[in-house]
């Protein structure tokens, strides 16, 4: 338990093919998807992990076919209502990263709601990824240093990496420690580009809609069987852990 991450970032994938599977729609498996996020959600905030990022919407998926587009939407929109209550009960702080401005109405209002609602709460952060991609949150970051260093408050060889991380939509956010994708692909999609640096990367062929707190711990021992080493050497680490114990 001294050794869990602090953020811990999922890839939800495979909700798709599991409704394949089981003959049916893939907002099916969409529907199921969530009793997932339910479960480890609940499992996150009861190992104390202080952060949960979850990649529910990508930009890309807008090129999907309508009716799954509407029905996700949709999806989100009830979802996010029925489970204020839930979050507020145990002290669960909402966020959303991405291009709000892209979404229904509907999603943007009872997404608004739902932040204002669990702003006061202390416990885990939940950030929900939705029309989010990584190369839209950098080419944001960059407007926003170039619109600083034309308006004059910023000079551009005080541009350090740290100016950068501010710009982020992460900003007020440690990095991922663990990223978690499922359903067998190894690819990140797109996803936390910037902020993934260091993270330790866990791929399991277990399909979103599935994947429960038992998965969920398997992948946590994983990461703490690793030694993170940020680019120096083992003995280093072990040398510093020794002195800080």
């Amino acid at each position: 338990m001294q050794r869990l991450p602090r953020h811990i970032a999922i890839i939800m994938d495979g909700n798709g093919r599991w409704a394949k599977e089981k003959g049916e729609d893939r907002l099916f498996g969409h529907l199921h998807g969530v009793e997932s996020v339910r479960n480890i959600v609940e499992g996150c905030a009861e190992l104390g992990i202080q952060n949960l990022t979850l990649y529910a919407f990508s930009t890309e998926n807008w090129d999907r076919p309508e009716y799954e587009v509407s029905g996700l939407m949709e999806l989100l929109v009830d979802t996010i209502h029925k489970e204020v209550p839930t979050l507020n009960k145990n002290n669960i702080r909402l966020h959303v990263i991405g291009a709000m401005d892209m979404l229904p109405e509907a999603a943007k209002k009872e997404l608004n709601d739902a932040l204002e609602e669990t702003a006061v709460n202390t416990g885990l952060n939940l950030i929900m990824a939705l029309s989010y991609s990584s190369r839209w949150e950098i080419t944001n970051a960059v407007n926003g240093i170039a619109k600083a260093v034309k308006e004059g408050l910023l000079q551009p060889k005080d541009i350090t990496q740290e100016t950068l991380r501010q710009y982020l939509t992460t900003s007020q956010f440690p990095d991922p420690e663990l990223m978690i994708r499922t359903s067998g692909e190894y690819r990140i999609s797109n996803f936390l580009l910037y902020q993934l640096a260091y993270a330790e990367l866990y791929f399991t062929s277990t399909l979103w809609p599935d994947f429960r707190k038992e998965n969920l711990y398997e992948a946590i021992l994983d990461y703490q069987g690793r030694e993170r080493r940020f680019g120096k050497t083992g003995e280093q680490i072990k040398k510093e852990e020794s002195t800080n114990s």
